[in-house]
């Protein structure tokens, strides 16, 4: 199914100007109840989850070698993979403190193997030619993640894009047509065609692709702080690279383009280049 892009969106920057201003001053109401000067993480988290911390403001914050981006209300956001395991350790080292560690354990889950069949056989053994498309097209994707602004629709509660039966879950080993693939990088929400897609949470349209050859109509929205939300398989594009979105706006149609076998939205969600499940981030209490 050929898909199509609309004409770019755009948001007066009055409107973007004053969603952002909402959105902080919801986020300063809803930020954490412990004192500022408090360092708060959870004690323990699953594979694929988005950790969410609380700092000093201004504190440097260090993960896996990484120094993180710390919000103005002193919130961290970090990823952890599905495959990680053992502990995760923080360092926190607040303006006028001296630095302190933090462990968090991460609980292992079972990982069950998904059976996909009458998947098209070009896509899960292409040739040549293919292939070099495929990797050309996945530098793009890799490249719309590398970077993230700070926005802060990372914090709000997310809500579901589209409602229906979760027929793919994120982690599951699978195997196409007999042939093993790599771990179901998302979740898939079967409905119908045409169905319309919301933004789970605000922010900002990194890319927007209406025909990549394994994901068809593909849309990667940013929402900050390296927290991203990538849409798959859409049979129609109704923002652009560029477009600001508020939570709930409409961003494009469900489809069954690029690999698969029926009408869905695959939904993933990445931490920079760590893949977390959505269904976990959804799952997040309130605030």
């Amino acid at each position: 199914m050929k898909s199509t892009t609309s004409k770019t969106k755009k948001r007066p920057a009055i409107v973007g100007l004053l969603a952002g201003l909402l959105i902080s001053l919801l986020y300063a109401t809803l930020a954490w109840a412990a004192p500022a000067s408090e360092t708060v993480f959870p004690a323990h988290v699953q594979q694929g989850a988005l950790v969410y911390g609380r700092v000093p403001p201004g504190s440097r914050v260090v993960y896996d070698g990484r120094q993180l981006d710390v919000t103005d209300y002193g919130t961290v956001v970090f990823g952890i993979g599905r495959d990680a395991s053992g502990v995760a350790r923080v360092r926190v080292t607040p303006p006028d403190a001296d630095e302190s560690k933090v462990s968090i354990e991460i609980r292992p889950r079972d990982w069950p193997v998904e059976r996909i069949n009458g998947v098209p056989p070009k896509t899960v053994s292409p040739p040549p030619e293919i292939a070099a498309r495929i990797a050309r097209e996945q530098q793009k994707v890799t490249a719309a993640r590398a970077h993230s602004n700070h926005g802060l629709g990372f914090a709000e509660h997310f809500i579901w894009p589209v409602r229906g039966r979760i027929s793919g879950r994120f982690g599951n080993q699978r195997v196409y047509n007999g042939t093993p693939g790599s771990a179901h990088s998302g979740m898939d929400i079967a409905v119908a065609t045409g169905t319309p897609v919301k933004a789970p949470a605000a922010g900002t349209v990194v890319l927007a692709e209406p025909d990549l050859y394994l994901t068809g109509g593909t849309i990667l929205i940013d929402h900050g702080y390296g927290v991203g939300s990538n849409f798959l398989h859409l049979s129609k594009l109704d923002v652009a690279v560029g477009d600001t979105v508020a939570q709930g706006d409409i961003i494009g149609e469900v489809g069954a383009t690029g690999r698969a076998t029926g009408p869905h939205l695959h939904w993933g969600m990445t931490w920079f280049s760590t893949r977390i499940d959505p269904l976990l981030v959804l799952q997040r209490p309130n605030r």
